[in-house]
């Protein structure tokens, strides 16, 4: 881990703009007379201007003034974060009003700036969370109901409307891992190593690789213990070969229905990476900018190492700023071997 404690450590951060350094040390100008945290967007500096103090105590002690623009930043950043904690407080989702009048701000900035950091409305981000609460308190509940009203929702109808979206399948279902629920998979060989496809009714819902089979028949019967586990039969061997097909050749497209089990974000993001074509390559950035949380950086790389629909959702696309590989859940090798074949001339 990077601890910034060498100048050439610290510029190195200020250079790339890098938000995991604030907090560690603030830069100082000499031609202007003001101090910066790492990731403060104003223009560079040049490097013989710049002098590293410890916080921002140690720079106003050297006569050096804040810069407005990035500790406005951090304020708004600090607000949001006060936003979500009081979400995840309340028993019953407070209203955009109630929050703007807590954090003494308007509507609309709290709106815009919430929206800014997190990639969410601060209404999905309650939707998410008192979802999340539902699928927890469905193991222990007495009944759904129960669960229903001890995640916030203040009326049955409310939370039914998206149960299919949220839990993908009935919460009664999933309340007892999957009980009644019935999906068909089938275990192969591809030239990436072992792949396991699941279907549920409304299509796949898992494409996992690996080195061996077995793993990947846990993780899923970890997902869903007690659904009904089903081999694949002759029809389903098709579609197997057809997602096998794809693996190996995706440029020629998956033509099976998808089932989709996400949050809201996530599933923008996933539907961001369904439309890069194959050959391309973007950064987590770039996923952000077209989603249109620009700062969600962070969050973006955590949806795509959620993702459990290999390939047909293809994460592997993403690369870093710099076009290097960066992680990927199934192995960065299978990753660059995936990059390798869609850009290989025909």
């Amino acid at each position: 881990m990077t601890l910034y404690t060498t100048d050439a450590d610290r510029w190195h951060a200020v250079q790339a703009r890098d938000k995991a350094a604030c907090g560690h040390f603030v830069y100082a100008v000499r031609t202007t007379g003001v101090y910066c945290q790492p990731a403060c967007t104003s223009r560079l500096a040049k490097r013989e201007n710049v002098q590293f103090f410890n916080d921002a105590l140690q720079a106003e002690a050297a006569g050096y003034r804040a810069c407005k623009r990035c500790w406005a930043s951090a304020t708004r950043i600090d607000r949001v974060a006060r936003a979500c904690r009081l979400i995840e407080a309340s028993d019953v989702a407070p209203s955009l009003l109630q929050l703007a009048a807590a954090l003494n701000v308007s509507t609309f900035q709290l709106h815009r700036q919430f929206k800014a950091e997190t990639g969410l409305t601060p209404k999905a981000y309650s939707n998410a969370l008192r979802a999340r609460r539902v699928r927890e308190q469905l193991g222990t509940a007495g009944s759904v109901t129960d669960a229903i009203f001890d995640a916030g929702y203040n009326a049955n109808s409310r939370f039914y409307e998206s149960a299919g979206e949220r839990l993908g399948m009935p919460p009664r279902a999933f309340r007892a891992g999957a009980e009644g629920v019935v999906i068909r998979f089938a275990l192969g060989q591809c030239s990436l190593g072992a792949i396991l496809v699941a279907q549920s009714e409304r299509g796949i819902c898992a494409i996992l690789l690996g080195d061996t089979p077995e793993p990947l028949l846990h993780q899923l019967q970890d997902k869903f213990p007690n659904a009904t586990l089903l081999g694949g039969d002759a029809e389903y061997e098709q579609w197997v070969a057809q997602v096998i097909g794809f693996v190996e050749a995706p440029a020629l497209g998956l033509s099976l229905p998808l089932d989709v089990q996400g949050s809201a974000f996530q599933e923008r993001v996933w539907q961001a990476l369904r439309e890069v074509p194959p050959g391309s390559r973007v950064s987590y950035t770039d996923i952000a900018q077209r989603i249109g949380a620009p700062k969600a950086v962070r969050a973006v790389a955590k949806a795509c190492a959620a993702n459990s629909i290999a390939v047909a959702i293809p994460c592997h696309r993403v690369v870093r700023r710099d076009g290097e590989l960066s992680g990927y859940r199934w192995g960065v090798e299978r990753k660059r071997l995936l990059l390798a074949r869609e850009t290989a001339p025909r």
